[in-house]
């Protein structure tokens, strides 16, 4: 569990410090790209400062991780939170709050937030799980760098490709476990890292066709990445989203 709280406490660093400095990132993620496409991805900010990612998978409703929503263990207020919908370059996007009272957890590292009506295409979900030695691809606007990562936010939309691999791996110890809720990725041209959270792993098609396969919620920094699996989760998405 030592690496996984690794990129708990840097959330929690990022909806306490009192300023981030924007600075355009050379190259995305930390080794990855900017992106060019990602309607679906939403950037999620506490006290108008940027926290963490998320996708929107319904008009109303938005998927991201749960533990964006706590400060050293106490829920962060509805009132504190907003999102940035409808641009990659999130300063450009239109903002939209939860509705108070309206967000709905799982045991899973996922919380899903209800919110005016959105504009923008949805995430389609996955309904098979991830196969080992699948490429995936992670989106959001997270640190672009490993020494201050308050510093390095960046305000557009970056992704990285990550290769599925076994949960028994040895690299995944404490990520992931046979049978879990969690899949474990290794990278491939980039890692996320914080303020990454909760944002979208993707499959990997033809624009409009990809599928939302996992909600990221950990990694190194440097080799190793964990992901909520959607699949896991679908009938309780289905079932909160209908509401």
């Amino acid at each position: 569990m030592v690496r996984r709280v690794r990129v708990l406490l840097l959330t929690a660093a990022l909806l306490l410090t009192g300023s981030v400095i924007w600075s355009a990132p050379a190259s995305a993620v930390i080794g990855g790209a900017k992106s060019t496409y990602g309607p679906w991805a939403v950037r999620m900010l506490v006290d108008g400062k940027p926290a963490c990612t998320g996708t929107a998978v319904a008009p109303q409703w938005i998927l991201t991780a749960s533990h964006c929503f706590y400060e050293q263990a106490q829920p962060v207020a509805d009132k504190r939170i907003s999102f940035r919908v409808g641009n990659l370059d999130m300063r450009k996007g239109t903002t939209v709050r939860p509705l108070p009272g309206k967000r709905v957890g799982s045991t899973a590292d996922m919380m899903l937030v209800k919110v005016p009506k959105m504009n923008i295409p949805t995430a389609r979900l996955a309904t098979a799980g991830v196969r080992v030695g699948q490429t995936v691809r992670q989106y959001g606007w997270g640190a672009t760098c490993t020494d201050d990562e308050n510093a390095c936010q960046s305000p557009v939309l970056k992704q990285s490709d990550l290769r599925v691999v076994r949960p028994d791996d040895r690299r995944c110890k404490g990520y992931t476990a046979p049978g879990g809720p969690d899949f474990c990725m290794e990278k491939v041209t980039g890692i996320p890292a914080g303020g990454d959270s909760g944002g979208p792993v993707m499959s990997i098609g033809a624009h409009g066709t990809e599928t939302l396969l996992g909600v990221f919620n950990g990694s190194d920094r440097e080799t190793v990445a964990q992901a909520g699996e959607v699949s896991q989760q679908l009938a309780w998405i289905r079932s909160v989203i209908r509401r």
